[in-house]
């Protein structure tokens, strides 16, 4: 009876073990997105995850890691690369989309170091939402926050200049 039960409870387990392989193959494209604020500088970062290793952001007094969306590690149909462009003055750094924001204007702006971060859907569809930037002139900063993200809270720092830039993909309900 005992050998019974335990076959049972493994067929069991290796059956679901096989779908959570599946459901993980099917997604193995998408990436995290996420918003750091480097706490020296007061500036926001939006970066993939493991674009940058999180102990090298904790050691330049990065904090405040929030989950803002998911997008793609690799091209295909519909989709626009985003680019991070780093201001060694400001010491900004912009996530902007493919032409967003022409490669001469962010580099008359003093933004340089221009790297391929990931890409994201140029349409709205299910389980899509809207991506905006907003700038802080003060300190010529910007923000990337999620269309759910709290903007209050933006703006009352002085973030303004709302501006739509791309569709990042949420991957359940539970993530807002």
């Amino acid at each position: 009876m005992r050998k019974i039960l335990f076959c049972m409870i493994a067929i069991v387990a290796f059956v679901s073990l096989g779908k959570t392989a599946s459901a993980q193959y099917e997604n193995e494209d998408l990436i995290r997105i996420y918003r750091w604020l480097n706490t020296v500088d007061n500036n926001y970062v939006t970066l993939a995850d493991g674009e940058i290793q999180e102990g090298q952001l904790l050691q330049w007094k990065y904090k405040e890691k929030t989950l803002l969306f998911y997008a793609y590690k690799t091209p295909g149909p519909d989709r626009v690369a985003v680019y991070r462009w780093t201001n060694p003055v400001t010491k900004d750094q912009s996530s902007i989309a493919e032409d967003e924001v022409s490669d001469s204007d962010m580099m008359q702006k003093g933004y340089t170091l221009k790297s391929l971060q990931f890409y994201v859907p140029i349409r709205r569809a299910t389980n899509h939402i809207a991506i905006y930037r907003w700038y802080k002139s003060r300190s010529k900063d910007w923000v990337t926050i999620p269309e759910f993200g709290d903007t209050d809270k933006f703006w009352d720092k002085g973030y303004k200049m709302k501006t739509f830039q791309f569709y990042g993909i949420m991957r359940n309900e539970y993530e807002k």
